[in-house]
C-alpha cells in the first residue's frame, strides 16, 4: 500500500502474510484463554461486573446492542478517569486510567486458564488437550484448530 501514490503489482511477502495469519490465529486463541479464565472467576470477582452488564442492558434484553454498549462505555469512562470531575479526561486522567491492569492478568488468574487446558496435570498443554478445549467451547472449525495448534507447536513436540 502506498498513500498517495500508485499500488505496487508486487505481491505482499509470504513472511509478511504468514505473520499476519499467526496474529489473527493467536487472537483466537488468547480469547479462547481469556473466556476460560472468565468462565472461572468467583461471583465474588464479578459481582461489579454482572452489575455494569446489566446497567448497559437498558432494553433488559440479555445482550447489549452496539448502541448501548457505547452509551455505557462513555458513563463508565467519565465515571472511572474524571479524577477532578470537570465532566472531560485530560491527557493524565486518560493515561492514569489505561495504564490499570484488569484482574484477568493476575498470576492466579492464568493459572487457573492454564489448568483448566492441562487436564492430565502434567504441566503441559497437548494438542489433544488444547483441540479438546477449543471444541468444547464451539469457538473455531476443525481447520482453524489444526492452524491454532500447528502456529503454537513450533518445536513439533505435541506440548505448549
Amino acid at each position: 500500500m502506498k498513500n498517495g501514490g500508485e499500488v505496487s503489482d508486487k505481491p505482499i511477502d509470504s513472511a509478511v502474510l504468514s505473520r499476519m495469519k499467526q496474529l489473527r490465529l493467536m487472537n483466537k486463541l488468547k480469547k479462547l484463554v481469556l473466556q476460560v479464565m472468565a468462565e472461572n472467576l468467583a461471583d465474588e470477582e464479578i459481582n461489579g461486573l454482572k452489575a455494569m452488564f446489566a446497567n448497559m442492558d437498558t432494553d433488559k434484553s440479555g445482550t447489549i446492542t452496539y448502541e448501548e454498549l457505547r452509551k455505557g462505555l462513555a458513563q463508565i469512562w467519565i465515571k472511572i478517569a474524571d479524577v477532578d470531575g470537570n465532566g472531560s479526561i485530560d491527557y493524565i486522567e486518560f493515561i492514569s486510567a489505561t495504564m490499570h491492569r484488569h484482574r484477568l492478568e493476575r498470576d492466579e488468574q492464568i493459572y487457573t486458564a492454564f489448568q483448566y487446558f492441562d487436564q492430565d496435570s502434567s504441566g503441559y498443554i497437548t494438542k489433544d488437550e488444547l483441540e479438546t478445549a477449543m471444541t468444547e467451547h464451539g469457538l473455531i472449525d476443525e481447520a482453524t484448530i489444526k492452524e491454532i495448534i500447528h502456529e503454537v507447536d513450533k518445536d513439533n513436540v505435541s506440548c505448549f
